[in-house]
């Protein structure tokens, strides 16, 4: 029989990002809260600190802070026709694992949506009508508008520490920002890093096309910064040790350096790490939570938690793992087109060309996660969907963000893979390479999706989620065109040679190459129940009691990283949890 520990007003499942939000505010009204890690503890000083941080072999290559597989994995396959198989070594995205979750290990790209990609299908209908749509597509609205969302978007960047500059502060237009996002009612809380030779060359040759470059937007402080709960972070000194890695020297924004320090001062909220949540626990009735089991790995024992709310703030993967193994919605059926738990699972699509230039230095181990410089000018609000023949967007960059000489070491194509020939290339092209990439969106359809594995089952005997994608037609198309745009700005720069990485027509999903961690869907948010199992306010429809936050709520992938829209969310619930839910328990639609 499983330990029972007291009773907690509220347990939250991850201390990641979404996690570290809910527990403050929450806090604030004075709840008693347990937070649940299923890795180790992870505070900056010690466990981040320099120089032995700044290990590639131990972190770029062996994924120190990333999940194990042997912890737990997922099992992939393309279609319903394929057996799935585990990932036995993370490749295609690499899964954060202990206190601060992937917000530790994150370049800190963050972005806001587009207004339009938030009421898609109704952009869609509006200007080209829903027959232009594919009939395996199902894409939707966001049963919240990015209008309601923009303090929530507005205080994320505020407390997360952004840098960046402003394009359009309520609907005015501002030099050197992106004149194509969505109004924000004021600037960012610090101004843009500034720019690599790189970027410089990028900006310079897009505007000469009649492009909008601006400065990427993103958490890596620019100057001494303090947010709303007393947290301070310092500029950020370009060491090139961002992704996969954590910050030394609180200059990039992540949950220990803004949120989790400050969290811990509250005397009614705790957290234990290596704490793995094995499912939640139901009343009888089955229209409510009664807590989470888990399991105590100092102990070697299950644990039962009561709680009276249950917060998901575990990543996408596992908080859907956890809503199909708690029986949270109806699972998803991809032949029937029934059940909501575990649809409109979707990825993001990336391709990129590299130049090089004999006569040019880049210094690329002065880098930043965030450094570069963008456009806009082919996003979701910029393209013709009719004229084009595919639905989605994207922005290019040029970004420099390490010189790492295991990881980020890009030499001609035609460069032997070792020996002599690969050493000669080495001297030759290091530190005069730099690359202009896309990043685009991936749109939902009727045959990807999560569910729980028939076969593969974990150390606790749980089924491993099993993913079901592949790239589509319309995706590939997306990324013909720009690959066509990055191609023709790369020639105008001139450089004396280039190498390409694209997926080609017919390309099929491989799970090897790290591709990104922006895996989204499969606990999308809907008007109603029958669209998938959250509400607009991240509560699930069936049990009143039970939110889950993450980029598992995104009707379909946008064409930005998904923090900004993730944080924003976390807000936003948080305020309903706290205005409406708290005073009147029960479902907030």
């Amino acid at each position: 029989m499983a330990r029972q520990d007291p009773k907690k007003d509220v347990v939250i499942v991850g201390l990641g990002w979404t996690g570290a939000i809910l527990g403050m505010e929450l806090a604030e009204e004075g709840l008693e809260i347990l937070a649940l890690e299923r890795g180790p503890g992870r505070e900056t000083v010690p466990e981040l600190r320099y120089p032995e941080m700044i290990d590639e072999l131990s972190y770029g290559e062996r994924h120190k802070l990333m999940l194990s597989p042997r912890q737990s994995t997922v099992t992939i396959r393309r279609n319903l026709q394929e057996t799935a198989r585990p990932m036995r070594k993370w490749g295609s995205f690499l899964l954060g694992n202990g206190v601060g979750g992937s917000g530790v290990h994150w370049n800190g790209q963050t972005w806001r949506p587009q207004p339009v990609e938030m009421q898609l299908r109704s952009h869609i209908r509006e200007n080209w009508g829903e027959e232009i749509i594919p009939e395996d597509m199902t894409i939707g609205d966001y049963p919240v508008t990015y209008d309601e969302l923009e303090p929530c978007f507005d205080r994320f960047e505020r407390v997360a520490g952004i840098s960046g500059i402003a394009g359009n502060i309520n609907g005015e237009i501002r030099e050197g920002g992106n004149p194509f996002e969505g109004r924000r009612s004021r600037d960012y809380p610090m101004p843009p890093l500034p720019l690599t030779w790189n970027g410089v060359k990028f900006s310079e040759a897009a505007r000469a096309m009649g492009y909008h470059p601006f400065p990427r937007p993103g958490g890596n402080a620019s100057t001494s910064y303090v947010n709303e709960y007393g947290m301070q972070m310092g500029a950020c000194n370009f060491c090139g040790f961002c992704e996969r890695y954590g910050c030394y020297q609180y200059s990039k924004s992540s949950p220990q350096t803004t949120i989790l320090a400050a969290l811990f001062r509250k005397p009614n909220f705790s957290h234990r790490s290596g704490a793995e949540v094995l499912r939640v626990e139901m009343a009888p009735d089955r229209r409510s939570a009664t807590g989470v089991t888990w399991f105590d790995e100092e102990a070697g024992e299950e644990v039962f938690q009561p709680a009276d709310i249950v917060i998901l703030a575990a990543y996408q993967i596992e908080n859907t793992r956890l809503m199909l193994l708690s029986g949270i919605g109806e699972p998803y059926d991809p032949v029937s087109g029934t059940g909501t738990t575990g649809k409109n699972y979707a990825y993001q699509i990336t391709g990129s060309t590299s130049l090089f230039f004999r006569d040019e230095h880049f210094n690329p181990f002065v880098g930043s996660g965030v450094n570069g410089a963008c456009i806009d000018d082919f996003g979701m609000n910029a393209i013709d969907f009719g004229a084009e023949g595919f639905i989605g967007g994207a922005y290019i960059s040029s970004a420099q963000t390490n010189g790492q000489p295991i990881r980020s070491m890009p030499l001609p194509d035609d460069t032997p893979q070792w020996g002599a020939g690969w050493k000669s290339a080495i001297a030759e092209w290091y530190g005069h390479e730099m690359s202009i990439s896309h990043h685009g969106s991936v749109m939902s359809y009727r045959g990807h999706y999560c569910d729980l594995d028939p076969t593969y089952r974990d150390r606790h005997g749980r089924p491993l989620m099993r993913i079901t994608f592949n790239w589509h037609p319309n995706e590939l198309r997306l990324n013909d065109f720009l690959r066509g745009k990055i191609e023709t700005l790369a020639a105008a720069m001139q450089p004396d040679l280039v190498s390409h990485s694209y997926k080609e027509e017919g390309a099929q999903y491989d799970v090897r190459p790290y591709q990104t961690t922006h895996n989204t869907g499969g606990t999308i948010m809907a008007a109603t129940p029958e669209g998938g199992p959250l509400n607009r306010y991240l509560q699930a429809w069936d049990k009143h009691n039970v939110f889950a936050m993450g980029a598992g709520a995104f009707v379909q992938n946008t064409q930005y990283n998904p923090t900004g829209l993730v944080g924003g969310l976390a807000y936003w619930a948080a305020d309903a949890i706290r205005r409406q839910y708290l005073p009147n328990p029960g479902p907030l639609v």
